[in-house]
């Protein structure tokens, strides 16, 4: 039986990263998955010569130099910029909300009139909230409505955060939604990093690469022969839920999972936008994405005659479904701490990613933090 310096559980970026360091450090690694592709949510399935994100829209941003350097030695990236739109009863409002939102919403052409729209609203919220005595946000409701005011809360971020969450704004905390980006210039540029941009020729690409070399083993599941695992590797990281690595011991974490309705369509062109949300709660889905558009631009989107479009529905995780994101609420977060608690105690197991750790990660703070653990 072939020993090894790591066993990585997960063919996701952390498992990848962590698999493409440590080799290029003289460990022998072995990377299993159990999943029949690489990539974990990256993975991009090619239809109609498009590169289908099939666990939804990665958009890679940071702006950590050295990170931006690390992916684009492994594969060069395209230019990328993530600017979703809202659609709300059939009208299209511009994200993050700025100046050309304002004007959408409002007709306010002046960073000055859109202030002082704003503060209008923001306003009367605060003395609604001062008159029921109400000192602090106690909810997701009362923080947007401090934030951006009624107007912006109704039509642009209430039906669509509780479609995602499944909860009503009352019912979740007021910390998911603490910071909302509120910009005075006409700038649909999502985000404020430096760098963003998708991989050429699409996110296998980038996981190809981090594991070359190295070897991996498809459809195996850590689970079914747990013990063989173990003994086969001096360390192990562990990418995947934290909770079924202690059999559950004190409960199963919530999480939320996203069902994804595919179709291709006869045109070359079907919304003229990568992402696209659905703001009212009268529309099932939370989004489209229209796949072509992370990798062709401008005339380049005609090269091609078809389209393929992902509709994107959240909900409740059950098992046998895929755990998507971590539902951080007071519950949860406590019964996680009692896990963390155990997995601080392991001298063996590494645990990493956003179900290990149980807490949402973008890409790019995966690689840095991977970048600088040790191994």
């Amino acid at each position: 039986m072939q020993h090894y310096d790591y066993l990585i559980v997960g063919a996701g970026l952390c498992g990848a990263v962590f698999a493409h360091k440590a080799h290029k450090a003289g460990k022998r690694c072995l990377v299993i998955d159990k999943r029949p592709q690489r990539g974990g949510n990256l993975y991009c399935e090619e239809m109609e010569g498009i590169h289908v994100h099939k666990y939804g829209a990665h958009i890679f941003h940071t702006s950590n130099k050295q990170v931006w350097e690390f992916v684009n030695s492994i594969v060069e990236f395209n230019r990328y910029t993530n600017s979703p739109v809202a659609n709300y009863q059939g009208k299209l409002y511009n994200l993050p909300f700025n100046m050309n939102t304002f004007y959408q919403m409002w007709g306010v052409t002046t960073p000055a009139e859109a202030e002082q729209k704003l503060e209008e609203q923001r306003r009367e919220v605060r003395e609604a909230m001062t008159k029921a005595g109400i000192a602090t946000p106690r909810n997701l409701e009362e923080q947007a409505l401090m934030l951006v005011g009624r107007d912006i809360y109704e039509r642009l971020i209430k039906g669509y955060t509780e479609k995602q969450w499944g909860r009503k704004c009352v019912d979740l905390p007021a910390f998911i939604i603490k910071r909302l980006p509120v910009r005075m210039v006409f700038d649909n540029n999502y985000f404020n990093d430096a760098y963003q941009g998708i991989p050429k020729g699409g996110y296998n690409t980038l996981i190809e690469g981090l594991l070359e070399g190295i070897e991996v083993q498809l459809a195996t599941d850590f689970f079914a022969d747990r013990a063989h695992w173990e003994r086969i590797a001096d360390k192990i990281l562990f990418t995947g839920k934290i909770d079924e690595f202690y059999d559950y011991r004190f409960g199963m974490l919530a999480y939320r999972t996203v069902r994804f309705e595919e179709e291709v369509l006869p045109c070359a062109n079907y919304q003229g936008n990568a992402v696209i949300n659905y703001t009212e709660a009268e529309v099932p889905y939370t989004r489209v994405i229209e796949h072509k558009h992370f990798e062709s631009f401008g005339q380049a989107v005609y090269e091609l005659p078809k389209t393929v479009i992902s509709r994107e529905y959240s909900t409740e995780w059950a098992a046998g479904s895929e755990p998507f994101y971590p539902v951080n609420d007071a519950q949860n977060t406590a019964l996680y701490e009692q896990y963390r608690a155990l997995a601080e105690q392991e001298e063996r197991v590494i645990f990493c990613g956003r179900l290990a750790e149980y807490k949402y990660y973008d890409m790019a703070p995966i690689v840095e933090k991977v970048l600088n653990m040790e191994v």
